[in-house]
């Protein structure tokens, strides 16, 4: 509420923010409804929260469970902005004594002040909440209540303070800033006791101090190294300012992000062709690094996918010999038949009383008759194809009794089995990739979790002006993108174009995690649409979902390779986007820092397959890259909703 009598200018006003609190004593969680505004009382700008209650006289709360875990009695803990919970949990925050020192309960919040000059720091949304929020953290080390946009609005606010502070973002963590005022006096201080840079560093530091905008590639070089120097000097004056200190990660380099490079011009190649003269004597493949760079560049021709696809599954080694692989055919077939045996036997009665397979028996005939139909290897009411999906998808069920079967099976199968038109071999190539899928069908979800936060991640690195849009629309989450990545673009291309596309994407070329470039790719694509449309939540969601079948293969690869091409040819390319990419040495970087234990080893590597390549070391014919000039869910459960997965 607004004190009376005392002059101010409302700058910026957005409702629909909601501050969430908690108490380890209670087993509920509160939102309460505002307005956020940045004003200035006597000159003085600040950050002002006010609760719908003091702005229409009524006291709305919604009110959430609390994770389980919270015993009552717990000690008490302050809130850690880099820490993800379900729901932002706050104990106590206690104001910057300058204010007045002031301490409040959470659950008794009326509102709140923070003077721009007071604030240290400021993260964006944790991305598993879906919904963007803020957490500001004031110079007293005390971070404020989580703000949930519910309409938007993030970006804006952030456009309203940069009038006043800069936010500098931490290169190891995209989503956190470090407020720092436009007076360089703070910095000036700290010039003539540091004398670890480079010429003309300090001039360059007050201009981006004036106008970090304006500042080159190379000056921002100058800069970090400044930042760098200041940070680590106990007694530097910008360091005792803003509260720093040698164990708080994210701060030892301040940086604008990495300027990429033009994106090259990338060609698709001819199809391979030609298998009998990769064969030696014996049948042995020669040479299978040259093969799957000749299917990387242009597929497989039809005639020669049912041979080569049970190499890049891991059906049989590329080194065996012809003699070598007629017994391995002959060990898989009895091993599926005595899989097949086991739930074929089973009697009617002993079902009833097994409701896990009975489960898995309703889900897999529910959605075979929903797979493909439009293809003739599947249409019909009495199609052997269908008799052939049930049986493989249920006997893979025996296989792997942990998994079972989950809706999107169906769609990973059928491909397989259209090419090969076998029913071993099609189980056994089932198995082959569902070792690079599997972690997408747990219940547990992580693993569509990270892969969700590592597009984020290089989609922020691409395109941070698409992705801060995408936040204001509460879309930041990417979860339309859910169903690409969970059946590898199934539903988004024609039934031949999948075939060429996961040919491609077996080879495990030119980078790990090449499907999250693609997914780039597309909403690169679409960038001009969604952004120039304006589109609101609803309206991304609806437009996302009806690419299907009007996506260009081609177009879409040579993007998303030229798209790897440019990132790997940029030197300051953030860690965790060469970890997501595998485009560096496991003692240099993890890419799955601070992921959850399930969801270790999401990067994509198939069976048999070297490590990841990088495109810039690998030799290309000078026609084919050519750079232009400068310019939670339970077992089984339907999945359904905003992620688009749930079928028509």
């Amino acid at each position: 509420m607004e004190p009376s009598g005392e002059s101010h200018k409302v700058l910026f006003e957005k409702e629909g923010v909601y501050l969430h609190t908690n108490t380890k004593r209670s087993s509920q969680d509160s939102a309460i409804p505002g307005v956020i505004r940045v004003v200035e009382r006597g000159g003085e700008p600040a950050l002002e929260w006010s609760p719908l209650e003091e702005e229409r006289g009524t006291t709305p709360h919604v009110v959430f469970s609390k994770k389980d875990g919270d015993a009552e009695g717990e000690e008490e803990t302050n809130f850690d902005p880099g820490y993800e919970p379900d729901w932002a949990v706050i104990s106590r925050v206690k104001i910057h004594p300058q204010q007045g020192e002031k301490e409040r309960e959470t659950g008794d919040w009326s509102s709140f002040s923070l003077p721009l000059s007071e604030l240290y720091s400021l993260r964006r949304s944790r991305f598993s909440l879906g919904k963007n929020f803020l957490v500001l953290t004031s110079r007293g080390g005390a971070p404020l209540p989580a703000l949930h946009f519910h309409r938007g609005g993030t970006r804006e606010l952030l456009k309203a303070l940069q009038r006043y502070i800069i936010l500098a973002p931490s290169p190891l963590d995209g989503r956190l800033f470090l407020a720092c005022p436009h007076d360089s006096g703070a910095l000036s201080q700290s010039f003539d006791g540091l004398h670890m840079f480079e010429d003309g560093a300090p001039d360059l530091v007050s201009r981006f101090i004036q106008d970090p905008y304006a500042t080159t590639f190379g000056g921002f070089s100058k800069v970090t190294n400044f930042f760098r120097g200041a940070l680590r000097q106990p007694e530097s004056p910008l360091r005792r300012n803003n509260g720093g200190s040698e164990d708080e990660p994210g701060f030892e380099v301040i940086t604008c992000g990495a300027e990429l490079g033009p994106r090259p011009e990338v060609k698709r190649g001819e199809p391979l062709d030609k298998w009998e003269e990769f064969m030696d004597g014996e049948g042995r493949v020669q040479n299978p690094q040259q093969i799957k760079e000749m299917i990387f560049r242009g597929g497989i021709s039809p005639a020669l996918r049912k041979e080569a696809w049970k190499f890049l599954l891991g059906f049989y080694p590329w080194d065996s010999t012809v003699k070598q692989r007629e017994d391995i055919l002959r060990q898989k077939t009895d091993e599926y038949f005595r899989m097949k045996v086991q739930w074929k036997s089973i009697s009617e009665e002993q079902e009833m009383r097994n409701s896990l397979l009975r489960g898995y028996r309703n889900l897999i005939e529910r959605d075979v008759n929903r797979t493909d139909r439009n293809n003739p290897f599947f249409s019909g009411s009495e199609n052997p194809g269908l008799t052939l999906l049930h049986d493989v998808l249920m006997t893979y069920c025996m296989y792997n009794f942990d998994l079972g079967y989950v809706q999107g099976m169906s769609d990973l199968l059928s491909p397989i089995l259209f090419v090969t038109q076998n029913e071993v071999e099609a189980f056994w190539c089932l198995t082959g990739f569902m070792e690079l899928v599997h972690q997408n069908f747990e219940e547990s979800q992580e693993a569509m979790k990270q892969q969700l936060l590592q597009l984020n991640i290089l989609l922020r690195t691409l395109d941070p002006e698409l992705c801060d849009f995408l936040d204001s629309q509460d879309s930041g989450s990417l979860c339309f993108c859910f169903r690409w990545l969970l059946i590898w673009f199934k539903r988004e291309f024609s039934f031949e174009d999948i075939l060429t596309l996961w040919e491609v994407m077996w080879t495990g070329l030119p980078c790990a995690n090449f499907h999250l470039l693609l997914a780039c790719a597309i909403l690169d694509s679409q960038r001009g649409e969604l952004m120039g449309s304006d589109y609101d939540f609803n309206m991304i969601l609806k437009h996302i979902n009806e690419l299907t079948m009007r996506l260009d293969l081609a177009s879409v690869l040579c993007s998303a390779e030229a798209i790897c091409v440019q990132l790997s040819s940029c030197p300051d390319v953030s860690v965790k986007v060469r970890g997501v990419l595998g485009l560096c040495s496991p003692a240099r970087c993890d890419p799955h820092e601070g992921a959850p234990p399930a969801a270790q080893s999401v990067a994509v590597q198939g069976p048999q397959l070297p490590p990841p390549t990088n495109p810039l070391t690998r030799p290309r014919p000078p026609s084919e890259v050519t750079t232009p000039p400068t310019p939670p869910r339970t077992r089984g459960q339907r999945i359904t909703g905003d992620t688009g997965v749930g079928r028509v």
